[in-house]
């Protein structure tokens, strides 16, 4: 049955909030969890769940997700099955503009949907960290007979209001939706939590190119939180599906990683002893494009005072890294990244191709590609000292932007 499916990837996004790992790439493209690409969570749920047919509307600085995809993604499908993983850019086939929301970027490619003439459209967020498996959310659209399934997770009331907060009966039935309310509805079994549309959209085609039509006629923001699904509730037939996890937790996953403290707290969150989401699930692979890197190597074990230990704990470490007389703990370690003597690295994440010099101490930071950290450099310990250099987040989490020299 998912063969009459088309996935939607939104993916064009110029994720301000994530500044400055977004200055070169669109957020999808921002490296996440040392190999992978945050856009790569999202793609593998679709594998997992037997989607193969699947397009990933770019835009913003799409330069590196289009290499990514290429190299990593538009292989894995049999084209003479009709399947693919494509990138759809812009095409101004309706109007001479940029997409304009969610709902907009999925208008401008009707003509595509129209000739692929799927009869259900997943739409989903290039921008989010889960595992979940959308043919059981798909067997769920069809035994309630709707036009429309939101996917969606519980959380507590008072952290609702970031998201769009959805209200329904007691089948389920969606009867109200929120963009960012001040004051969350709870659901009807827990007066304590509001249930949080998760980006996950499963749609009769007919039925939302309809209402994307009307839309188009209007002024609006073009975006299926604030418009689209309100218009689509008083169908009664727009339906929410409670997130299932894949990681078989008994709490949920599942992180919007839009902003720099999300960001590092998500990856952080992968290098616990028994994380929540779990990388190495043999199940529910996490694919991505592959590197060609020799092992990681650890030197120097001269534990005597004043001696070099290459060593690392609690943390991902992947192929190309050495870790040359130096220490790190609770980290991310992108490939090809050598720390070198007498440094020590805590609670950080390190992107492709860093090198950190020796006698440097990094604590609490992201630092991007192509940085070369000099030596007795010292980051994360006087958080106002390093906002005359860099930029800081909310949290103290200290950004180097790309290729930055520092000096």
């Amino acid at each position: 049955m998912t063969r009459d499916i088309l996935a939607l990837v939104l993916a064009g996004g110029k994720g301000e909030r994530l500044h400055p790992l977004t200055i070169h790439r669109a957020k999808p493209a921002v490296p996440f969890g040392g190999k992978y690409r945050i856009i790569d969570f999202t793609l593998s749920s679709c594998i997992n769940s037997n989607i193969r047919k699947i397009a990933v509307l770019t835009q913003y600085k799409s330069l590196s997700l289009n290499r990514h995809l290429a190299l990593g993604w538009e292989h894995l499908l049999n084209p003479e099955l009709d399947e693919y993983i494509i990138s759809v850019p812009p095409q101004q086939r309706v109007d001479e503009r940029w997409y304009e929301g969610t709902a907009d970027a999925v208008y401008q490619n009707i003509y595509f949907i129209e000739k692929e003439a799927p009869s259900f459209l997943f739409i989903l967020s290039g921008d989010h960290v889960y595992k979940m498996d959308y043919s059981e959310m798909f067997i769920s659209h069809l035994g309630n007979n709707a036009i429309g399934t939101i996917a969606a997770i519980e959380i507590e009331r008072d952290k609702a209001s970031s998201f769009g907060v959805i209200e329904v009966d007691e089948e389920s039935r969606i009867i109200g939706f929120e963009e960012k309310p001040k004051d969350p509805k709870p659901i009807p079994w827990n007066p304590n939590q509001s249930l949080v549309s998760m980006g996950v959209y499963l749609f009769n085609t007919k039925d939302v190119l309809g209402e994307l039509k009307i839309d188009a006629l209007r002024t609006t923001a073009h975006d299926f939180g604030r418009n689209i699904i309100p218009d689509m509730i008083t169908t009664r037939r727009l339906f929410a599906y409670n997130f299932k996890d894949e990681n078989k937790k008994e709490a949920k996953y599942w992180r919007d990683v839009g902003t720099i403290d999300g960001y590092w707290e998500a990856n952080m969150d992968i290098v616990s002893v028994d994380p929540m989401f779990n990388l190495y699930d043999t199940e529910w692979p996490i694919r991505t494009c592959p590197s060609q890197y020799p092992p990681a190597k650890f030197v120097f074990a001269q534990e005597y005072e004043g001696g070099r230990l290459g060593i690392a704990l609690d943390s991902i470490v992947c192929d190309g890294c050495i870790i040359s007389g130096g220490k790190v703990r609770n980290s991310v370690l992108s490939p090809n990244i050598r720390i070198n003597s007498w440094s020590e690295v805590t609670e950080s994440v390190l992107m492709e191709n860093v090198e950190i010099g020796r006698h440097c101490k990094i604590k609490r930071a992201i630092i991007d590609k192509d940085v070369c950290v000099p030596e007795g450099t010292i980051i994360g310990y006087n958080i106002e000292e390093d906002r005359k250099k860099f930029h800081v987040s909310p949290k103290g989490i200290v950004v180097i932007p790309k290729g930055v020299e520092i000096k």
